[in-house]
């Protein structure tokens, strides 16, 4: 059940995101030149989209980091395996960055 309401509340944040870089987006098309409310708009959905990453990597990986543990404890061939699935969350995290990146060179 927490995990339901943990998918709802990212699905809900994702949506939240990319609603802010298209007003932003919109917003910058329409102002020639100097800074508005659409810069302000893309830096924050840049914070954003790197925040809840970093936040979903994090909890992504606590829950992993303590099963591998446990695996490896037992059954230590099993460490290359393990290192995989805890590295594949990170991707949020580089997604992240990336929307982040290319939303911060509209500005």
């Amino acid at each position: 059940m927490r995990v339901r309401y943990a998918a709802l509340a990212l699905g809900l944040l994702t949506a939240f995101v990319v609603a802010i870089a298209t007003v932003a987006g919109a917003q910058q098309l329409t102002r020639p030149s100097g800074v508005g409310v659409g810069a302000g708009l893309m830096g924050l959905g840049a914070a954003i989209a790197i925040g809840l990453g970093a936040l979903g990597t994090g909890i992504a990986q606590s829950r992993i980091g303590s099963a591998a543990a446990g695996v490896v404890a037992e059954r230590p061939e099993m460490f290359g395996l393990m290192l995989i699935f805890l590295v594949i969350p990170e991707t949020l995290v580089i997604f992240g960055f990336v929307i982040a990146f290319f939303l911060y060179g509209k500005i």
